[in-house]
C-alpha cells in the first residue's frame, strides 16, 4: 500500500523529483519535467500507478533522514536479524564539472547497503507511464539491465548489479558489507547513456552531496532555527526548474486537502500570488542566483500574455492546459477525482498585478535597475490595475464561481500603486509614468478598504467589502506597507482571525466557508501569523513561542505539505508545498530581524528603495 503524504521523501535535481516512502518505494515520480505525465504513481492508485520497491523482505522498522544539508535521502531498515540503508538521490553536477554530459539525461540512483546481519530484499521495478494509462514492455538488455520504451517518445534504462528479470520482480539475499545499486535513467531525445552501475554510482552520490553542501552553506541566515531555514531554502532549490527559474507549487498532483474528498488539484505549475514572498526569502537569505532567475522567469512569462497576468504558468511562461479528470486512478486514500491541469488558469486575480509588481521592487533593492522594456511593462501593470481594481475576482484562494470583492486583493492593488510610486520618486521609471493617475488610485482604493472593508462591529477588517468573516490572508497587509502590524486596526483583526480561525498548535485555517469544510489547517498562514507577531502585533516572545509551535509540525524530515490536520499534525494537500516553506523562512527572517532591533522596537523596516542616480 502507498503511504501517509508525511511518511515520504522527496530527492530531485532541479527539473523533476521523487517521493520516496519509508518503506521503500518511489511511489511518485514524473519525467522528464516536475509536470510531465508520471512514470510511477502508486501514491495515487496502489494497483494502477506503478512503483518501484526496494525493501527487506521481512517485517521491518524503518526512519528516514537526510544527508547532512544535502538533498540525498536515507532510510534506514531495521529487522530481527539485519539492518540496512537505501540512499537515494538524483544527480546534480556542478556547472563545470565535464562529466555531466557522460550522464544519463535524467536519472534516479538507489544503493541499498546491508549494514548487519543478513536479510532478503524485495525488489519491485513496476513503471506505469502516462498516469498508469500505459502498461509497457520491458526487455532485457543482458548485463546492461532492462529497457522500456515509454509511448508516446522516450526510454526508461534501469542498470543495476541485481539479477533482475523482465518480470520487474526479484528476491536478493544481502550479508553485511554488500550493497546493491540501481540506476534509473530516461532519455527522451538524445541517444540513451548506459554508464555502468556499482562503483560508479559511489562516485556520483560523493559529488552530488557535495553539490548540495556547497550551495545550502552559502544560506545567509544566523539565527537559532537554521537548519529548518536550510532544510526549506534546500527545498525551494529543488523545486526551482533550473532551465527557466520558475517554481513550482508542489511537486505532486491531487493529494487532498480533504480526506477521502475532492479538493484534488494539480500544484505543479507557478503562481504568480507566490511571486513577492518568494523573491523576499531568496533575496532575504542571500541566495541571489536564483531569486533574480525567478524573477526574470516571472517577467519574461508576464510578457507573454500581456496586459492581462494570467494566475498560474507553466514550466516555460505559457498557459498550462485545461483541467483534466484522471477517471481510471482511485486517488489516494480514495480520494478523488485525480486532476492534471488547473482551472484557476481561467480566473482572474488582482492581487497577481501586485505580486509582480512588489518582486520587481525587491530586486531593485538589490540594486539592479530595470531596463526600459520593464519600466514600461510594470507601468503597464499599473495602468491595469487602475482600470480594474474595482472589479470583483477570484481572489488569492482562487474561489471557483462569481468573483467577489476581496479586500486581500484590494490591497494588493494599493501595494502595487505604492511601489510604482515609489519606483518613480527613485527614478527607477520614466518622467512619462502617469504618476498622478497611481496616486489617484492608490488613494481611492486605501478610502474604500477603510470605509468598506472593515466592520465597526467586529473591529476588524473583512474578508469581503462589507462582510462579516475574515481571512488569514489580511494578516498581511502590514507585511505589504499597507499599515502597521500594531496598529489597533490590525490588532482588533488578530483578536478576530484567532477566534475565528484558530485551529490550535498555533495553527491557521485561512477561512471559513463551504470549500473549507472539512479541510485543515494552512501551513503558511500559520506562519504568517508568527510573521504578523514579530512585525510587530504582538511581543518578540509570542512570535517564537508561535513558530517554534508550528516549527513542531513539520514531518521527521523537515517538511511540510500545503495544511496541516489540527489534531494528528499531519500534512494534507500536495507534498511538499513551496508556499509553506516559503512562509517559514519569512517568517524566521522577520523574527530574526525584530531580535536584533530589540524587543521593544516594532517597525518593519525592508530594504529601501535607494535613489537612481
Amino acid at each position: 500500500m502507498s503511504a501517509e503524504i508525511g511518511d515520504y521523501g522527496i530527492v530531485g535535481d532541479c527539473r523533476s523529483a521523487a517521493l520516496i516512502s519509508r518503506g521503500g518505494s518511489c511511489d511518485w515520480l514524473c519525467w522528464p519535467r516536475f509536470d510531465s505525465p508520471s512514470i510511477f504513481a502508486a501514491i495515487l492508485d496502489d494497483e494502477k500507478g506503478g512503483r518501484f520497491l526496494v525493501a527487506p523482505a521481512v517485517p521491518f522498522h524503518s526512519s528516514q533522514e537526510w544527508l547532512g544539508e544535502t538533498n540525498v535521502l536515507v532510510t534506514r531498515f531495521t529487522t530481527a536479524g539485519a539492518s540496512l540503508t537505501l540512499t537515494d538521490f538524483m544527480p546534480v553536477q556542478d556547472d563545470e564539472d565535464t562529466r555531466r554530459f557522460l550522464l544519463p539525461e535524467h536519472e534516479l540512483v538507489r544503493v541499498l547497503r546491508c549494514e548487519r546481519g543478513e536479510v532478503e530484499v524485495e525488489i519491485v521495478f513496476d513503471p506505469r507511464p502516462d498516469y498508469g494509462r500505459a502498461r509497457p514492455r520491458i526487455e532485457s538488455l543482458g548485463k546492461l539491465g532492462l529497457r522500456v520504451p515509454v509511448r508516446g517518445g522516450g526510454l526508461l534504462t534501469l542498470l543495476t548489479d541485481a539479477a533482475l528479470g523482465v518480470s520487474g520482480r526479484a528476491r536478493v539475499r544481502l550479508r553485511a558489507g554488500e550493497r546493491l545499486t540501481f540506476s534509473l535513467g530516461f532519455a527522451d531525445e538524445d541517444a540513451a547513456v548506459l554508464p555502468p552501475p556499482g562503483s560508479r554510482c559511489i562516485e556520483v552520490l560523493e559529488r552530488t552531496a557535495t553539490v548540495w553542501r556547497a550551495w545550502a552553506a552559502r544560506t545567509l541566515y544566523d539565527g537559532p532555527h537554521r537548519a529548518e531555514v536550510v532544510r526549506s531554502a534546500l527545498l525551494l532549490k529543488l523545486l526551482q526548474y533550473a532551465p527557466s527559474g520558475a517554481i513550482v507549487a508542489a511537486p505532486t498532483t491531487s493529494l487532498p486537502e480533504r480526506p477521502g474528498g475532492e479538493l484534488n488539484w494539480d500544484y505543479r505549475f507557478c503562481w504568480l500570488r507566490d511571486a513577492a514572498l518568494t523573491s523576499r526569502a531568496l533575496f532575504g537569505l542571500g541566495h541571489v542566483e536564483e531569486a533574480e532567475h525567478f524573477t526574470i522567469w516571472l517577467l519574461t512569462a508576464t510578457t507573454l500574455s500581456l496586459p492581462r497576468l494570467n494566475v498560474l504558468y507553466d514550466l516555460f511562461g505559457r498557459k498550462p492546459g485545461f483541467e483534466r479528470v484522471l477517471p481510471h486512478l482511485s486517488g489516494h486514500g480514495g480520494a478523488r477525482p485525480v486532476r492534471i491541469g488547473n482551472g484557476a488558469r481561467d480566473q482572474v486575480q488582482l492581487d497577481t498585478y501586485g505580486e509582480v509588481i512588489e518582486a520587481a521592487a525587491h530586486v531593485v533593492r538589490r540594486g539592479r535597475t530595470p531596463d526600459r522594456s520593464t519600466a514600461e511593462m510594470l507601468i503597464g501593470f499599473g495602468l491595469q490595475i487602475a482600470r480594474g481594481w474595482h472589479l470583483p475576482d477570484a481572489g488569492i484562494w482562487e474561489v471557483r464561481g462569481a468573483g467577489s470583492n476581496f479586500v486581500h486583493s484590494r490591497v494588493l492593488c494599493w501595494a502595487g500603486l505604492q511601489r510604482l510610486i515609489e519606483l518613480y520618486e527613485k527614478r527607477y521609471l520614466p518622467r512619462s509614468a502617469p504618476i498622478d493617475v497611481f496616486v489617484r488610485e492608490r488613494d481611492r482604493i486605501h478610502q474604500q478598504v477603510e470605509t468598506l472593508g472593515f466592520s465597526a462591529l467586529l473591529q476588524s477588517y473583512t474578508r469581503t467589502l462589507g462582510g462579516a468573516d475574515v481571512d488569514a490572508s489580511l494578516l498581511l497587509l502590514p507585511w505589504y506597507g499597507y499599515c502597521k502590524a500594531d496598529s489597533p486596526r490590525m490588532l482588533g483583526t488578530w483578536r478576530r482571525i484567532q477566534e475565528r480561525l484558530g485551529a490550535g498548535n498555533g495553527l491557521l485555517h485561512r477561512y471559513i466557508g463551504p470549500l473549507t469544510e472539512g479541510e485543515g489547517a494552512f501551513g503558511i498562514c500559520s506562519f504568517w501569523a508568527a510573521e504578523f507577531l514579530a512585525l510587530g502585533g504582538g511581543s518578540l516572545e509570542e512570535a517564537e513561542e508561535r513558530f517554534e509551535s508550528l516549527l513542531r509540525c513539520a514531518t521527521g524530515l523537515g517538511l511540510y505539505g500545503e495544511e496541516i490536520d489540527p489534531v494528528t499534525l499531519k500534512p494534507m494537500g500536495n507534498f511538499p508545498q513551496a508556499y509553506t516553506h516559503v512562509g517559514l523562512i519569512n517568517a524566521a527572517l522577520s523574527l530574526r530581524e525584530r531580535a536584533r532591533r530589540g524587543a521593544g522596537d516594532t517597525e518593519r523596516r525592508p530594504p529601501p528603495l535607494e535613489a537612481r542616480e
